[in-house]
């Protein structure tokens, strides 16, 4: 008679996934035909009567992530499917036991040295790139300074030379200086 009540059926296939010492996920199947829009989980701690209840709608998902579960605790899961007419049966009864802090500490650490090493051998190869890149502006900068002397030594011997040759263009050896240059010349003499 009850099941006649309920337009929908129960989800199946309901496991739990990435179990930690205080999280966990909960999946599931819907049976086929029936046309969900979202689900409600209900979950308890073993011989413990209060109840956290997880609901969700307008989702397609089959899973959802359960939180702040104590270590070495047993929980309770069961799911409900929810459709425009009303909510399904709940599923069978999911038992499950988180384990302790340490147990899931050690893995983490292993991953955690690895990265480290990782990112030990990131930063060395990124110091050597950075060492080497300093090394060249400091050369290119030490080149142009050089360069920039040479250029301002010899600034004021070219304006020198300059003059000399403007001189020497107006003496009576070098004719090409101009019209004005025998006039010179001649109040010189």
């Amino acid at each position: 008679a009850a099941a006649c009540f309920y337009s929908l059926s129960p989800p199946v296939n309901v496991t739990i996934k990435a179990l930690k010492a205080n999280s966990a996920v909960v999946t599931w199947d819907i049976p086929e035909g029936d046309s969900v829009i979202g689900f409600a989980i209900t979950q308890q701690k073993k011989d413990v009567r209060m109840l956290r209840f997880i609901q969700e709608v307008n989702t397609t998902t089959r899973s959802c992530a359960l939180w702040d579960l104590e270590e070495e605790t047993d929980y309770i899961v069961h799911v409900q499917s929810i459709s425009m007419s009303g909510t399904s049966p709940l599923s069978e009864p999911l038992r499950f036991r988180t384990p302790r802090e340490a147990e899931t500490q050690a893995s983490k650490n292993e991953v955690t040295m690895e990265e480290v090493g990782q990112s030990t051998q990131l930063r060395a190869g990124e110091l050597i790139i950075i060492v080497v890149v300093l090394i060249m502006w400091a050369g290119v900068i030490a080149l142009f300074c050089r360069q920039y002397d040479i250029i301002k030594d010899n600034e004021p011997n070219n304006n020198k030379d300059k003059a000399k040759n403007s001189s020497e263009c107006s003496t009576p050896e070098h004719p090409t200086g101009g019209l004005l240059m025998p006039s010179v010349n001649i109040i010189e003499v």
